[in-house]
């Protein structure tokens, strides 16, 4: 099936919005240990900043996401596009430590809108038979964030500093004119905008057995992302010495596999469905545990974490497709992304917790990161099969069918 310009356009601007957004958030976890030199403080405590930004990205899921649905997915992304710019250049100014963190707790409710609204605008703009590979894309623009960040910070940290790193993280803003002069609004809200639609609330409570599900599933999905990834440039730096350089082409290396695996195993959802893609793919860090958390050389490590992030991003390559294909079509912008960012909320402890277990272990990450991904690759083994497969719907042809009441199929606690 073509693709029109205007289909191009749409998925450019998402994949690029997701991927500064995550870039503008991995900045921070590679200068923790600066940041707490700086404010005299320890490490932990600067790590409260990442659980902070992942708390309130349900808020910004919410706020919008309900924007989203009632004004339109193409302003909004826009909107938010700008606020986690802003937010991002403000951080480098920070004066103290308090500052700092109610700021990244402000960035967390800009960078929590930007998933749902932009993958409810592609996912609803693009062919059905190719939602899986965008999808696979769309997610890549995680990994490809963080691989910006190690590439700004190996190359640019020894000049700039940690604020300059901040600094940087700016030119998202940019986005917004492109956005503006190429992205068309979505087919599936022009239809949605026409119609008497019941709210969120009275969505939410139409479908209270499939948001309960979705919320406990990405539970298990943030604490499979950020257990792998958020403390492993710390893990490289405080447990095994490592250099700048050294984290940084490690880090490099993983964002290649994550990048890698979200494509794959996006595509394979499109032949083999996305319940089993991701169930293979959660499966797979099984068996790479030894090796990426327990190696000793830089590429040993480097290997592990490739894998691993094959594994990991595999699994959620498929995740912004089969969300959007299973929400209640009238709550498409917000649906996907409040589950996501609910379950980023509840993992967010991730951070400071690991940290702290592996300070009282003698610095022993390796351990701890290696618990928690064992664990939460086995519950999405287990969660997944319970999902509905919805592969292929027709988006505007659902929000046609609505009729004020519950969108077909999405019938009161069901999964």
């Amino acid at each position: 099936m073509s693709w029109t310009r205007e289909q191009r356009n749409v998925t450019i601007a998402a994949y690029l919005g997701w991927t500064l957004d995550a870039f503008d958030f991995f900045l921070m976890v590679f200068v923790l240990k600066d940041i707490a030199s700086e404010f005299n403080t320890t490490i932990p405590a600067v790590a409260v900043a990442i659980m902070l930004t992942l708390m309130m990205r349900p808020v910004g899921a919410l706020i919008f996401g309900w924007l989203a649905d009632k004004y339109g997915r193409r302003p909004t992304l826009m909107l938010n596009i700008a606020c986690f710019s802003l937010l991002e250049l403000l951080s480098g100014l920070s004066p103290n430590l308090m500052t700092l963190l109610v700021l990244r707790a402000l960035f967390g409710i800009a960078m929590g809108g930007e998933w749902g609204v932009g993958g409810a605008l592609t996912m609803e703009t693009v062919p059905p038979k190719s939602r899986g590979i965008v999808s696979g894309l769309l997610q890549a623009g995680y990994p490809s964030g963080y691989l910006l960040a190690s590439i700004v910070f190996g190359v640019f940290y020894q000049y700039i500093g940690w604020r300059g790193m901040f600094f940087v993280g700016v030119l998202p803003a940019l986005l917004v004119l492109y956005v503006r002069a190429h992205v068309p609004e979505s087919p599936a809200f022009k239809t949605l905008e026409k119609k008497t639609r019941p709210g969120l609330v009275a969505t939410l409570k139409q479908n209270v057995g499939l948001s309960i599900y979705a919320i406990v599933l990405m539970t298990a999905f943030n604490f499979f992302s950020h257990g792998s990834q958020d403390l492993y440039p710390t893990f490289l730096r405080v447990q095994h010495q490592f250099d700048a350089h050294t984290v940084s082409w490690i880090t490099i290396v993983l964002n290649v596999g994550a990048i890698i695996g979200g494509l794959f195993f996006g595509w394979a959802s499109e032949k083999i469905g996305r319940k089993r893609a991701i169930f293979i793919a959660a499966l797979i860090a099984l068996p790479v545990l030894p090796l990426w958390a327990f190696s000793s050389t830089p590429v040993l490590l480097a290997a592990g974490a490739f894998l691993m992030q094959i594994s990991v991003q595999g699994a959620w390559g498929v995740i912004p497709v089969h969300l959007n294909e299973i929400s209640p079509d009238e709550i498409r912008a917000t649906f996907p992304g409040l589950v996501y960012q609910l379950g980023n909320l509840i993992a967010s402890v991730n951070g400071p917790l690991q940290a702290k277990l592996a300070e009282q272990m003698g610095n022993n990450y390796a351990l701890v990161m290696a618990v928690v991904i064992g664990i939460v690759a086995v519950v999405i083994a287990v969660l997944i099969p319970f999902s509905r497969e919805r592969r292929g719907i027709d988006m505007t042809q659902s929000a046609k069918e609505i009729t004020g009441g519950a969108t077909p199929g999405h019938v009161a606690g069901q999964l």
